[in-house]
């Protein structure tokens, strides 16, 4: 788990409640699945009010880690002949929400201007809104490249 600066419990407190999604390949099911995951976890740690928006704010990561693990064709960038993978992790204190995605690609997010008509380039743009610009990255650890985290409280920001 990264924690981000400010994100930290107070001294002697952890985050009681955490879940990870096993790897998931680069694939364009991941963000579904990550959904679903968040949809399952949160009725079960009663968070559902945190839901809509950490659905949404997972699918946006979690397409971003994929297509930073694609190639131009859209296939995976397959390396030492493995297929990159893409992790979901959640957890909470029960107030707050923080959310990892980690994946093996290079590079990092960044905010970017899309064209009105552009059909991409809106993601961290509303990761940004719907978090209250609580989020960022972090280089990984073991395989992972990059870590992107984003936070929620009660209410959605």
């Amino acid at each position: 788990m990264i924690i981000p600066s400010g994100l930290a419990a107070a001294p002697g407190i952890a985050w009681p409640m955490s879940s990870m999604l096993p790897p998931m390949g680069a694939l364009t099911s991941a963000p579904a699945t990550a959904r679903a995951h968040v949809r399952a976890v949160l009725a079960r740690w009663g968070l559902t009010d945190l839901t809509e928006v950490c659905e949404l704010v997972v699918s946006e990561l979690a397409t971003n880690a994929v297509e930073a693990s694609t190639g131009p064709t859209g296939r995976p960038l397959y390396g030492g002949g493995r297929m990159p993978v893409v992790r979901v992790c959640l957890f909470s204190d029960g107030a707050r929400l923080l959310i990892e995605v980690w994946d093996q690609a290079m590079g990092f997010p960044a905010l970017r201007r899309a064209a009105s008509d552009a059909e991409a380039g809106r993601g961290l743009h509303l990761v940004d809104a719907m978090t209250g610009g609580r989020w960022g990255w972090q280089p990984g650890r073991g395989p992972a490249a990059k870590v992107v985290w984003a936070e929620l409280t009660g209410g959605g920001t």
